[in-house]
């Protein structure tokens, strides 16, 4: 096996939402009546601080606190998330790679206790050594979370590896001193993943057959 740990992101890489992040995002710039914008926009503008993201798709924060769009997005996005699907074969591979002997965690900058929730209702939970969440739904601590989750597995940084659909992710991986995959089906187009030089994938079958090969 090429790795013994795997470490993923949540939200667009097990599980589908770029469209409720959307639709959750229009909703509120509707709002303002300030423009909607496209799924393809919001593939070539998200990025971490979510802050950053949303003053480019038009929010202005002199007027109002960030936090009112983010609690605002939060409702919005709980309210429908039961009409979300994880992304096809995520079960199948999450599985697979346990049957494997890998072990795997989750680290995700969504609220912990959501996270939980959420991945129960898949019923994946059981499959992972941890589900990593922030605290708070503005902490920008994902880098840190990943530091402290990575002294928490005894292992070497060659046989840890983190998979998810950010550049953001690449950074974490970066911070954390351990390789990378990033995949393409979630919320950062293509070609700005291929920009971070990691390897980038179209489904998780692809990932699944490249780290047990």
């Amino acid at each position: 096996m090429k790795y013994r740990h795997i470490i993923w992101d949540w939200n667009g890489t097990l599980i589908n939402d770029r469209w409720l992040c959307v639709q959750g995002l229009n909703h509120s710039l509707d709002i303002r009546g300030l423009p909607k914008i496209t799924e393809k926009v919001y593939r070539d503008k998200f990025m971490f601080p979510v802050k950053d993201f949303y003053k480019k798709v038009g929010f202005d924060f002199s007027k109002e606190p960030f936090e009112l769009v983010g609690d605002e997005f939060v409702s919005f996005y709980k309210k429908l998330f039961k009409n979300t699907e994880l992304h096809l074969m995520a079960s199948h591979v999450v599985r697979k790679i346990k049957d494997a002997g890998i072990s795997q965690y989750i680290l995700s900058a969504g609220k912990q206790d959501h996270l939980i929730e959420w991945v129960k209702s898949y019923k994946l939970f059981d499959y992972f050594e941890h589900v990593k969440g922030i605290d708070d739904h503005y902490a920008e601590g994902k880098i840190e979370m990943g530091k402290r989750l990575k002294k928490e597995i005894t292992a070497l940084d060659r046989e840890v590896i983190m998979i998810g659909d950010t550049i953001h992710d690449s950074e974490v991986a970066d911070a954390m001193e351990i390789d990378c995959y990033l995949i393409d089906h979630g919320h950062v187009s293509r070609h700005r993943l291929k920009k971070t030089g990691r390897k980038v994938f179209s489904n998780l079958s692809e990932i699944f057959e490249d780290i047990t090969n």
